[in-house]
């Protein structure tokens, strides 16, 4: 089976149990999106590949950990030599922080508005990459909205400042106001990611309501004229009910305008619960179109430097996985 089919079938299952040895320092949090509040998550890894896996004691996938991070993932029938990849904060090579854990907004799909809320401080930003810095290559950040958008994009541009001091790579996904790419740019921000969420305006005003979906385009292109094309990046996510047409016309609608799309299979969780992941077949249909979309706009995964792209562990990536 190659990486690539094999990968889908994995993120249709979505999770793992663990056994063995400890795994502890394997072991990623998340606070933000459809995964934060959760027992964890794990990225399994074979070879140059990698998968995530949210840890589910009663998942049919079981990871069995042998110490040192040395690991084989039962499949069915199958037994897959491997190993675990110790995060740096949230994913492996980056320090991928959440500047405020809590959202005024209640888009369907995420746990995030129903957690309390709390926003770090600049020190404790700090201290947090510092711990890692030995072991990234990159500084992603996000962040829920505490108080207004414009609060927000002041609070996250005062940390990027500070965090300049590293002189790492910086990636940035937030919710844009009129001149946040500007703003980020600026500071010297590497990539910027604004996320459409879903494939259809319908679909993003039913799952984002209080968000402006117009304005997140904007945005995007704004920042393909000030990063270039490449460095900007929108999640869109599989399984909220848009038909394979809608989302071939979404991802063609970004790589034309210079935007690599981030295919998210959907986490059935907050409003989303009674909803299911996509299939496998489905997952590896979208990649065709992905990686041909991609091709034909003259966009290289592999040139990422921060964020999702970068990581490839929730999603399947055209030039990564392959």
């Amino acid at each position: 089976m190659q990486w690539e089919e094999l990968k889908a079938r994995l993120l249709e299952a979505g999770s793992a149990r663990l056994s063995g040895e400890p795994a502890d320092g394997y072991i990623a949090k998340s606070t933000a999106g459809p995964g934060a509040g959760g027992k964890g998550a794990v990225f399994f890894a074979m070879g140059n590949h990698r998968v995530k896996f949210a840890i589910n004691p009663a998942s049919p996938l079981e990871i069995a950990h042998r110490g040192n991070g040395v690991a084989d993932l039962y499949f069915g029938d199958r037994q897959i030599p491997g190993r675990l990849l110790r995060p740096g904060l949230h994913c492996p090579d980056q320090a991928f922080i959440t500047i405020t854990e809590g959202c005024l907004f209640s888009c369907r799909y995420c746990t995030v508005p129903r957690m309390p809320a709390r926003r770090k401080t600049v020190e404790e930003i700090l201290d947090l990459v510092e711990s890692v810095r030995h072991r990234i290559s990159a500084i992603s950040l996000t962040s829920g909205v505490m108080g207004s958008i414009e609060e927000e994009e002041a609070y996250v541009c005062e940390v990027i400042g500070h965090l300049r001091f590293f002189d790492l790579p910086i990636g940035v996904s937030i919710y844009p106001f009129d001149k946040t790419p500007d703003k980020l740019h600026a500071l010297g921000v590497t990539e910027v990611k604004f996320n459409v969420e879903a494939a259809t305006p319908e679909l993003f005003s039913e799952m984002c309501p209080g968000l402006d979906y117009d304005r997140i385009w904007q945005a995007l292109d704004r920042s393909v004229e000030l990063f270039g094309k490449g460095r900007v990046f929108s999640n869109v996510i599989v399984g909220l009910g848009e038909t394979d047409a809608e989302m071939e016309a979404c991802i063609n609608r970004l790589t034309s305008r210079g935007v690599i799309p981030v295919l998210r299979p959907l986490n059935p969780v907050a409003d989303c619960t009674g909803m299911s992941r996509p299939t496998s077949e489905r997952l590896r249909h979208l990649f065709a179109i992905h990686r041909q979309a991609l091709a034909r706009a003259g966009l290289d995964t592999a040139a990422a430097l921060t964020m999702c792209t970068t990581c490839a562990g929730c999603d399947l990536v055209p030039g990564r996985d392959e």
